[in-house]
């Protein structure tokens, strides 16, 4: 009957254990389940006591009734004000002992209660952040992401300052806790949370810079990545590289199904094959590390930090790749501060050998630790010892280039580094047999024409240039302070000279339509020298649009393309509109390269291969070119001759050739010892004859 169906309706719902049904059933009517969720409450309290006999017992029922409560904890507000506290108190208490499910679970119905704020945040990650120190690989790695979010939305809106406060003063005394795990934790937060641009003020950056002189080698590691912009470079080129690959996954899936669908060919096979290899070689593309040097500017005291880091360099038995990231980042304080630690140069000019492992970043680290206010008599050792390891005939021709490169980064940022006699005697490797070597040397010319064409010889300075006459050689400690910006002058000229190519292009095409086209003979053309001396006008002229006008970006790039093809322009002759316009389109190109120090700058070496693809494939094909129509050459010179022996053995029985196959077998230590003996004793014969 009806009656007993509802019974057995009744019985196959199991409201007091069928948990995820109550759970549905009390977010629809809440009033109507009241005392179905008062009795697992009361059953929850008791499983509390029960639980806090044997704290190390995985206990199943509490860890389900703890989450059921979680999640219908906003339905009861008023009931369960007690819940989130008790939760905490059991983690605060047993969190070292718990087991390692249970604890997990007990976590996640208090992050459950703080996504529906039903627990406030500052609490909830100081207790989080004495669980780091459990012995948990899996919990911290989860409570490590948990407090990045959760901090991330508190500050989504705006920025909760007085949480930050609290948090950061919090984080601080954590990072100095004795516990390893927790305080290296601790550190990655921050960093996370710098690089999300959270807390991206110059006191989180001062805090971790402390960590710098940490004793733990890992929290010390993890903050000097920090200040390189190794990790961040890493995630840009991870991010930048899951883009691809999900391009690359859809064309392998379009591919994969157009080879299952379509009638199966050759073609498609292999363009699968190669959809495939390109995925693989995606994977394995490098791309060039990017540096951001924000967290560097925003460090109180850059003169003191670069001290201590030095005294720790000093005094440091760490691997030899922690000392180097250690002396890369004070190299890079040095350049950006523009420091004063003369210590360092000697330091470093000790590692500066050929056999040196790592020597082209100990190099690219020298370069970048020099700066215009460094004394002269510091670089010039530097450079000298370079010059005497590695610009010499004993080196390869590889070492020698590496070497010549290095000098010239070196002077160009320090010009004063380089004396007379010792830069007349690298220019002359500009005829050198090697080309790596020549090109090396031929750039550092070119360098000197620029900064400082005195320590050249007349016939190296090249043809003159507007450039080469403005050229003013500082002395040590001065400095050329101008009230306007060179070249504005000359922005109002370029427009006038682009809209007059414009209407000669336009002119052009009109006397190509008419039949006749005038030729300019070279003797026409005077000499303007306009182009050679800057008129008074000029000056009055910069200082007026620097002062009373805004530039763009676009107007700041036609700047240096203008100081730049100043370097191209002959000082003799005013050259054409047409010819103006090709020297910027490749000053332009020259702009391309980047301000900062590369490692490729340094270990840039122009050398062919002697025996690339190309020869190789000559040669292949020049052997096979007696080779027939098929590639098969017949052994027989006569077709009318018999077999070889070798032939014939082939149809042989094997009993027959079988003693010649021991003749071919390796003899053992105990018949190379008996030859060894008889050849003994028969020399031994011969020499009584």
């Amino acid at each position: 009957t009806s009656r007993n169906i509802i019974m057995r309706v009744r019985i196959s719902n199991q409201l007091p254990t069928n948990l995820p049904q109550l759970q549905n059933l009390i977010k629809r009517d809440p009033e109507s389940y009241i005392d179905e969720f008062t009795c697992q409450h009361e059953h929850f309290l008791s499983l509390v006591e029960v639980f806090k006999l044997s704290p190390t017992v995985y206990n199943e029922e509490l860890d389900n009734l703890s989450m059921f409560i979680a999640q219908v904890a906003h339905v009861y507000p008023d009931r369960l004000q007690e819940f989130p506290q008790t939760l905490s108190d059991i983690l605060k208490n047993n969190y070292s002992v718990m087991d390692p499910e249970m604890r997990m679970g007990l976590t996640k119905a208090l992050i459950l209660l703080r996504t529906k704020n039903l627990i406030p945040s500052l609490p909830l990650l100081e207790l989080f952040f004495l669980l780091l120190r459990a012995q948990d690989k899996n919990l911290r790695k989860f409570l490590e992401d948990f407090i990045v979010n959760d901090i991330k939305m508190s500050n989504s809106k705006n920025k909760n300052v007085a949480l930050n406060r609290n948090l950061q003063n919090y984080m601080f005394s954590m990072m100095k806790d004795n516990h390893i795990i927790a305080a290296k934790i601790s550190l990655n937060v921050m960093i996370s949370l710098y690089k999300k641009k959270i807390w991206n003020d110059p006191k989180t950056v001062n805090v971790i810079a402390e960590s710098c002189f940490s004793k733990v080698t890992k929290v010390m590691v993890a903050a000097t990545q920090f200040f390189l912009g190794i990790d961040e470079a890493k995630e840009d080129k991870d991010s930048s590289d899951s883009e691809d690959e999900e391009t690359n996954k859809n064309l392998l899936k379009e591919a994969a199904m157009s080879a299952r669908v379509n009638k199966k060919s050759r073609k498609r096979k292999k363009c699968l094959e190669k959809y495939k290899q390109g995925l693989k070689k995606s994977k394995k593309a490098k791309k060039a590390e990017v540096f951001n040097f924000s967290a560097l500017h925003l460090l109180h005291d850059p003169q003191g930090f670069t001290e201590k880091l030095y005294q720790k360099l000093e005094k440091m038995n760490e691997r030899f790749e922690v000392k180097l990231m250690t002396i890369n980042l004070i190299s890079r304080l040095i350049g950006i501060h523009q420091i004063f630690l003369l210590n360092f140069y000697p330091f470093v000019q000790r590692f500066l050998q050929p056999h040196q492992r790592e020597v082209t970043k100990l190099l690219l680290f020298c370069a970048q630790a020099s700066h215009s206010l460094v004394p002269p008599e510091c670089l010039q050792s530097v450079v000298k010892t370079i010059a005497n390891n590695f610009v010499t005939e004993r080196n390869s021709s590889e070492v020698m280039a590496v070497g010549l490169n290095a000098i010239r980064e070196i002077c160009c940022r320090a010009p004063l580094a380089m004396d007379e006699d010792l830069a007349q005697d690298l220019v002359q490797y500009k005829s050198h047999k090697d080309r790596a070597v020549m090109m090396a040397a031929r750039s550092l010319i070119q360098l000197f024409r620029l900064t400082n064409p005195v320590l050249l010889h007349k016939k190296d300075r090249g043809r003159p240039t507007e450039a080469s006459r403005e050229v003013e050689v500082l002395e040590y400690g001065q400095n050329m302070a101008k009230d306007y910006i060179p070249g504005t002058e000359k922005l109002d000229l370029e427009e006038k000279e682009d809209k007059d190519v414009e209407d000669e292009e336009g002119s052009d095409s009109d006397s190509d339509s008419s039949g006749w086209e005038d030729v300019s003979h070279p003797s026409d053309e005077e000499v303007d020298d306009k182009d050679v001396t800057n008129e008074p006008g000029d000056v009055e002229k910069a200082v007026a649009i620097s002062q009373n006008r805004l530039l763009t970006q676009e107007e700041f790039e036609k700047l240096e393309v203008i100081r730049v093809a100043k370097t191209m322009t002959k000082a003799t002759k005013a050259s054409s509109k047409r010819h103006r316009a090709t020297e910027n389109k490749l000053a332009e190109d020259i702009l391309k390269r980047g301000e900062l120090v590369k490692l490729e700058e340094i270990e840039m070496i122009y050398k062919k291969r002697k025996h690339d693809k190309e020869s190789r494939l000559a040669t292949v094909r020049a052997g096979q070119e007696d080779r027939g129509a098929h590639n098969y050459r017949p052994q027989k010179q006569n077709p009318h001759a018999s077999k070889t022996n070798k032939e014939k053995r082939k149809n042989k029985n094997f009993m027959m050739v079988k003693h010649k196959l021991k003749a071919k077998q390796k003899s053992s230590f105990r018949d190379k010892q008996t030859k060894f003996r008889d050849a003994l004793r028969k020399m031994k014969r011969k020499i009584i004859r």
